[in-house]
């Protein structure tokens, strides 16, 4: 016999755990169906461990330069299979934190494998057979996972995902990252710090090729400084698999030449988690993976919605939230919800330095037929980023010359995946260049240069 809700979520990640807590809130009687973990991979897999790893990166570069700050510290070192304890650690924690939060607010939980069955319908395979579960709508929030393209396919042992980076069977002394998105960066950012002589290749004319120009060219001075060898227009044509070391043959600028690992990180995208849900049965269309949706997330199937990865870019953990309650509340019949505005949404990747965005880059502006004014502040001209001895980075700032509308903003340096909110609410408000110059920012702090980028847009800073 079925089991009968209001709402059905197919998929715990960030997405589908707050539109199931979202939609309880609600009054909604609400099912969470979750094959794996509770927190999806991202919690597990993806922006909490990876962060847990960096920040172990973090402080033990910080250690390598203690007489900087007068200290002494020495034998510095570290266990990696202790660094990724704690990573584990982490994850473990907060995955049974949800767990605790469908309890708190009466979420179902059932852990089984989901796939339409037909209207308002839903069949999970679980441990102990088969149930049906019935809902008048149902939302999918599967995710996404590595994309592997053919030759470059991951074994776990030489070459490795994002899932065998985060708990790596040995530390690489020379290491091949294939792809430069914020997946590939961070990992590359914290093996490096650690020691591996790190390679990135990427196939777009720079690193990070979703970031402003600008901030993608200060990033990998920073990258190359720190040792890290860039080769950008290349890529990876094939693997040769051999006992403890893999041949890469890299092409670059018409030629193809060879170069030796131990070991090689695949960062080259995601795909969506489509398969096995009954979608093409269901008359839900697909496209290169992901499923096609309206501004409110409508699959374009009557009672069933899709959201975060699933749903296409910008695959960011925050975006899927956002969009998980903004369907619960559709669902629930409120009249007051707004479609999530991807142009507002920021972008973060916390190699060292951070790098974090939100809204256009300036090449975009001026391909949308913007006339502009863009306002640039140096981390050497403000005191508590010299204080905090991270003299390395810059804030930008883009407007539009006629309205004093923020059109984006763009940084990389210490702790800018923190400070690119002031901009996000800035942006959502729709504030304007005038609010931001009449604001007054505290001192001594980083979000000072927020304010000298803004006046510098306009002739005015004062610190440089």
């Amino acid at each position: 016999m079925a089991r009968n809700f209001d709402m059905i979520v197919i998929g715990a990640g960030p997405g589908g755990y707050v539109a199931a807590i979202r939609g309880a809130q609600l009054g909604l009687n609400v099912a969470c169906i979750e094959r794996e973990h509770l927190g999806g991979i991202c919690l597990n897999w993806g922006c909490i461990p990876t962060k847990a790893m960096l920040r172990s990166a973090e402080v033990y570069h910080l250690m390598h330069r203690a007489k900087d700050f007068g200290l002494s510290a020495e034998g510095i070192g570290y266990d990696l299979d202790a660094v990724v304890k704690r990573s584990r650690g982490v994850a473990k924690q907060l995955s049974g934190g949800i767990g605790h939060l469908f309890k708190k607010n009466k979420v179902t939980t059932v852990m089984g494998d989901a796939r339409l069955a037909g209207k308002g319908r839903v069949t999970v395979t679980t441990d102990t057979g088969e149930e049906e579960l019935t809902a008048p709508a149902i939302v999918l929030a599967t995710g996404a996972r590595a994309r592997e393209l053919p030759g470059l396919e991951a074994d776990g042992d030489l070459v490795w995902t994002y899932k065998h980076a985060l708990q790596p069977p040995r530390m690489p002394k020379k290491l091949l990252v294939i792809g430069s998105g914020a997946i590939g960066i961070e990992f590359a950012s914290f093996f490096n710090t650690l020691g591996a002589d790190t390679t990135v290749v990427e196939v777009m004319d720079r690193i990070l090729p979703v970031e402003d120009e600008e901030i993608s060219a200060f990033a990998r001075k920073q990258f190359e400084k720190q040792g890290m060898t860039i080769l950008q227009k290349a890529i990876v044509k094939k693997l040769d698999r051999g006992k403890g070391k893999v041949t890469a043959h890299i092409e670059s600028g018409g030629k193809v030449e060879t170069r030796e690992f131990d070991s090689v990180i695949s960062a080259v995208g995601i795909v969506g988690n489509v398969e096995g849900l009954g979608l093409e049965e269901a008359g839900v269309t697909v496209d290169r993976s992901h499923v096609v949706t309206d501004e409110y997330c409508r699959t374009g199937v009557e009672g069933v919605y899709a959201i975060g990865d699933l749903a296409g870019a910008p695959w960011l953990a925050h975006k899927a939230s956002h969009e998980g309650v903004m369907v619960a509340e559709l669902i629930a019949g409120r009249n007051d919800v707004h479609p999530i505005k991807p142009g507002s949404i920021a972008g973060c990747t916390y190699c060292h330095p951070q790098v974090a965005s939100v809204g256009l880059t300036e090449a975009q502006a001026k391909e949308k037929g913007y006339e502009i004014n863009v306002g640039r502040f140096p981390f050497i001209g403000n005191g508590k980023a010299i204080a905090l001895g991270e003299p390395e980075g810059m804030v930008k700032t883009i407007f539009d010359k006629a309205t004093g509308e923020l059109l984006g903003a763009h940084m990389v340096g210490a702790e800018v995946t923190e400070l690119i909110q002031g901009y996000v609410v800035g942006r959502q408000l729709e504030t304007t260049e005038e609010d931001l110059m009449a604001t007054v920012f505290p001192h001594p702090t980083l979000s000072e240069m927020m304010h000298e980028s803004v006046l510098d847009a306009y002739g005015r800073a004062i610190h440089f």
